[in-house]
Formats: C-alpha cells, sequence, structure tokens
C-alpha cells in the first residue's frame, strides 16, 4: 500500500499562478479517466483533479471494483464448498481485494502518465470563468485555466435520517469493504442493485440475509421474468425477501441490529447494510461561481453531449445519475470531449448499451424488457434456453441459467436480450454485436458455436422464437 501510495504521489505539476490547459478534468474515475485520454489523443493539453491520494474514483476503491472482486471470490467459495471447501476468513477475501484495487489503480495511473496527463492532487473548485482552484493536501494552492471542464467527480452513499452508518453495526457500500469478519446475519435496506448484489454476495459465503425494500419489486428496471428467476434463487437458498416495508426504527444493541418495520415485523441481525441510494459528490465544487446548480441529490443536469448549461462545462458519470455505470461513463467521457472540441468521431454509433449485474446469480441485459415491449404495444415473441438446455450449463452445474431473447415476428429482429446465470454479463456482448450490426434472429439459427459453451443459448433460443414465429412446435 505505501509503495504505491508514494508511485501515484509523484507527478503532481509545481505551483504557479495561473496553468492554461485545453481540458481539466476533476475525477479520475472511468468517465474521467477516458474523458482525459481522449482529449490527450487528439492533440490537448489536459490535466486531472484528484481529490485523494491514488486515481481511479470510486471505481476502484469504493464500488465496481471491489465489490466485483468479493463478488467474484464469494461465489468461487460458494463452488467449492459444494466440495468442502472450507470457507476463507473475511481478512482474506479483503486482502484479494485490496490487491485488486492496488493493481488497477497503478494500471490507471501508468496510463494517465504515459499519455501525458498532469495530475493535480487535492480537491478541485470553480473561481470564475473558466478558472479553477485546487486545494491541495498540504494546502497550498494551484490556479488552473481551461477551455472546458469535464466534472467526473463520482457519488457517495447516502444514509436515511433513522440510522447512522457506524462501521461497526452498521455499514454502506463504503464501510462495508472494511469488514473484519463474516457475520452470521446481515440485513439488507434497499432492493436496488447494490443491494441486491451485496446481499447475494453475503448469502453465498453463509450469511443468513434479510433483504428489505418500500417498493413492491426489487430491481425495478429488470425484466421481470429475470427477477423473479433471481428471487426464486435466493428464497430457495435461505434468503428472506420483505417487499411494501419501511425501516420505521433502527437501534444498534450489543449483540446486533434491531429494525422495526412500517408493517409491524421486528427484525434482528448482527448487522445491517444500508443501500439506499447515492448523492454526488458536487457540494465543494463552488457551481456558483460559473452559473451552475446541482439538485436535491448533488447531480447535474446534461443534454446533449453531455454538456451542461454552461458551453464549457461538460459532466459525466455517477453525477448525472442513471445508469451510472462503470462501461457506460467511460463512454460518457469520450463523447464529452470529442463533442467540445469538435471531433469527428464525437457521436456514439449505437444508442443501446448492455447493463451487468454482479449478483450471485449475475444478470446482464440489452434492449427492451417484455415490459417496455408490452407498454409500448410492440409485438414480440419471446425464445428461451435455460443453461439445463445446453452441455456446459450441466457441466458447470448451472441449473438455473436461462438466456431470454425479444424478437419481432415482423423482421426477426432483436429487440432486447436478458440473461441470468455464469457469466451472463461475458455472454451479453454476443447479443450486443447483433444487435448493433444490424443482425437478426437468423444470424443464430446459421451460426456455429463451439461445443460445449454457454453461448450454444443463443441458438436453442433463436430456434425456440422461430418455432413460434412459424407456428412449428417449439
Amino acid at each position: 500500500m505505501s509503495e504505491i501510495k508514494s508511485a501515484l504521489s509523484e507527478g503532481t505539476p509545481s505551483d504557479h499562478d495561473l496553468q492554461d490547459y485545453d481540458l481539466v478534468v476533476i475525477g479520475s474515475g472511468p468517465g474521467g479517466k477516458s474523458a482525459a485520454v481522449q482529449a490527450v489523443k487528439s492533440g490537448k493539453k489536459v490535466a486531472i483533479i484528484e481529490k485523494y491520494e491514488k486515481v481511479g474514483g470510486g471505481c476502484v476503491h469504493w464500488g465496481t471494483l471491489p465489490s466485483k472482486s468479493l463478488r467474484e471470490s464469494a461465489y468461487r467459495w460458494s463452488l467449492g464448498s459444494r466440495s468442502g471447501l472450507e470457507l476463507p476468513e473475511m481478512s482474506r477475501l479483503m486482502k484479494r481485494k485490496e490487491r485488486v484495487i492496488d493493481k488497477e489503480a497503478t494500471l490507471v495511473f501508468n496510463q494517465l502518465n504515459k499519455n501525458d496527463v498532469d495530475i493535480f492532487w487535492g480537491e478541485g473548485r470553480f473561481t470564475g470563468d473558466h478558472e479553477l482552484e485546487v486545494i491541495h493536501h498540504d494546502q497550498s494552492k494551484s490556479k488552473l485555466k481551461a477551455k472546458h471542464v469535464v466534472i467526473a467527480v463520482g457519488a457517495q452513499p447516502v444514509s436515511p435520517s433513522y440510522c447512522h452508518v457506524d462501521g461497526v453495526r452498521v455499514f454502506d457500500s463504503n464501510s462495508i469493504l472494511e469488514l473484519k469478519h463474516t457475520p452470521q446475519s446481515m440485513i439488507v435496506l434497499g432492493g436496488g442493485i447494490i443491494g441486491c448484489e451485496y446481499a447475494s454476495i453475503f448469502q453465498a459465503i453463509g450469511t443468513k440475509v434479510t433483504l428489505v425494500d418500500k417498493r413492491q419489486e426489487i430491481l425495478s428496471t429488470v425484466d421481470r421474468e429475470v427477477v423473479f428467476h433471481m428471487v426464486d434463487r435466493f428464497i430457495t437458498l435461505g434468503m428472506e425477501i420483505i417487499l411494501e416495508a419501511e425501516t420505521k426504527t433502527l437501534e444498534t444493541t450489543k449483540d446486533g441490529v434491531k429494525i422495526t418495520l412500517s408493517n409491524g415485523r421486528v427484525i434482528e441481525a448482527e448487522i445491517c447494510f444500508v443501500a439506499m441510494g447515492r448523492q454526488g459528490h458536487t457540494a465543494g465544487l463552488q457551481l456558483d461561481k460559473v452559473g451552475l446548480t446541482a439538485d436535491a441529490r448533488g447531480q447535474l443536469k446534461v443534454g446533449s453531449h453531455f454538456a451542461t448549461d454552461v458551453s464549457w462545462i461538460y459532466a459525466v458519470g455517477d453525477v448525472i445519475g442513471f445508469p451510472a455505470l462503470a462501461s457506460t461513463s467511460m463512454e460518457q467521457g469520450r463523447i464529452a470531449v470529442c463533442n467540445a472540441f469538435n471531433l469527428n468521431e464525437h457521436l456514439s454509433g449505437f444508442e443501446v448499451y448492455p447493463y451487468g449485474i454482479y449478483t450471485i446469480p449475475e444478470i446482464s441485459t440489452i434492449g427492451m424488457s417484455e415490459e417496455e415491449l408490452i407498454e409500448k404495444k410492440i409485438p414480440f415473441v419471446v425464445g428461451r434456453a435455460g443453461y439445463r438446455e445446453v452441455a456446459r450449463g450441466q457441466i458447470v452445474g448451472d441449473d438455473w441459467g436461462m438466456l431470454k431473447m425479444l424478437v419481432s415476428p415482423d423482421d426477426f429482429k432483436i429487440l432486447g436480450i436478458h440473461i441470468i446465470g455464469d457469466n451472463a454479463a461475458d455472454l451479453i456482448h454476443i447479443g450486443q454485436a447483433v444487435m448493433q450490426l444490424g443482425g437478426d434472429l437468423r444470424y443464430f439459427i446459421r451460426s456455429v458455436f463451439n461445443y460445449p459453451t454457454l453461448a450454444e443459448a443463443y441458438k436453442t433460443a433463436a430456434f425456440n422464437a422461430n418455432n413460434k414465429i412459424l407456428g412449428r412446435k417449439k
């Protein structure tokens, strides 16, 4: 840790009265890094302001990377446990997570360094038109002038008023990464992506999990059939899911937490994990100096190509809200910079992006859900393939997995693909390529897939849909 910190502390430009840049990026997460590198590749002089001691942003240090590292460790252990593999101590899982983080942070730093991006370590804020100030960790200051600015400051978890995240009994997605032991029981408040991911991670390593959400359903933006599959597996493996219930009180006790719900139930567990939304990191930016205002969630409104209401300022990533994915943030950063400098490649070629949800089992989706098609009155047929129908599914032991393909009966175009099961986030890219390159159902029928692979599920689902369109036996 200390060696990496030292390495990442090198390269800060000297403190001058005013340093002039074509682009200044605030934040070095996926969106910020992508914006900076795109600008440099286009011949621009670029600086990044990073408030923490390492580059990579929340994605690398508190969000995507550490949570997926823990997920992978938990998933591998859950497979090995069938053969009697003992659960490693939580400290070992956390050490592996730290190794992954350190390597990725070093990789990001090296990418920025080799592209001659100047890094200013400290907190950035606007001071006037095209001007910024950096408050360094030693309280010294640097003044920067920029033709354009990309705000990529990310977001942080927020806690409701009835609880205090203490990192002992009550945790959020940041503090959970410092957990020292495997809890016997856990209450998860919030059935969104983060809540479901951590609920499944801890269930996989043997924690008794209770998932609570005030809504009628969890993962409300995901195809309902896929969510039903996931819920079925959660419940079968011992998770309790409580819906349409809000937390009225949360008490910490000597042995854990005690929560009273709006439906009258009182539930207890060793720890509580709070996953009820995120707040944009905009409070310290002095947005008023440039005529910008964040909303109540600290998020910025953007228009075409991620431009804010101030023509020379763009915003990307979690700070602009949905979808708040590392993958989309990278593309947003690239598009923003290309638009700012009128580069020929500024437009993305595709409007539909894949989404990966790293629960256990994994979920990935692209295009419209069945519910969206029904709402829009778009005709469709459904082709399904269970993982148990392909040999690789039998080999890996995934009897729960499913690939669902939504197809237009008129022109055979793929309207949406939804996968739950092993390697879903990788498998989705096959369907993505076919959809974005103008292919249709017949591509899968006419293609030869390696045997045995999970990718064969595409062919099975395509035949299933095609038979329905042609009125054949399924």
